[in-house]
């Protein structure tokens, strides 16, 4: 089975804004402690092509293995590598990343998918934030009637860490509002 989510979110920040705290997100070091399930971020490779105007790139993200605590303990690890690709169009004012994870897929396959756009209520000011996530639990032999229960669990933790990761975005953007105004924070 495989649950999947939808969440939408407004910051009342313009596209150019958001999309600078997104790529600061996980680098600032004020958010290590609210983003505590994000270890290490590292950029594999990026590319600008010239004729579209669009960036590419591709990260490391490595995380604490979702899941409750009992499950890490039966597949024996405690932490999950993804991997996450970014397509900016700056033309089209679009953002959109994609994060899957690479290790544990034995036992879970995680797919998110955000895209920033403006908002088209208010294009020059807000930016529509749109994430999907689809988290499927694969069957454990002994523990195929939990499997269920576990993706519910999973579901739950990434909707927190998503909330946690919104916080860290409007903090962000806050800070980049004042710096464009000469204020510091």
């Amino acid at each position: 089975m495989v649950r999947a989510y939808v969440q939408e979110h407004v910051y009342k920040h313009p596209w150019e804004r958001v999309t600078s705290a997104s790529w600061r997100k996980f680098t600032d070091p004020e958010n290590k402690r609210i983003l505590s399930h994000i270890l290490e971020v590292d950029t594999l490779n990026w590319k600008l092509d010239r004729e579209s105007g669009k960036l590419y790139t591709t990260r490391a993200v490595t995380v604490h293995a979702p899941g409750p605590w009992f499950i890490r303990k039966i597949i024996g690890q405690d932490i999950c590598h993804c991997v996450e690709s970014t397509v900016v169009d700056a033309q089209t004012q679009s953002m959109q990343l994609t994060s899957r994870n690479i290790s544990l897929q034995k036992f879970i396959e995680v797919e998110e998918k955000i895209r920033y756009n403006p908002h088209p209520e208010n294009p020059s000011e807000w930016t529509l934030c749109q994430q999907e996530t689809s988290i499927r639990i694969k069957p454990l032999s002994a523990l195929a009637s939990m499997a269920e229960k576990i993706e519910q669990r999973c579901v739950e933790k990434f909707l927190h860490n998503s909330a946690k990761g919104r916080e860290v975005m409007e903090r962000i953007c806050k800070y980049l509002e004042a710096e464009s105004r000469g204020i510091t924070l």
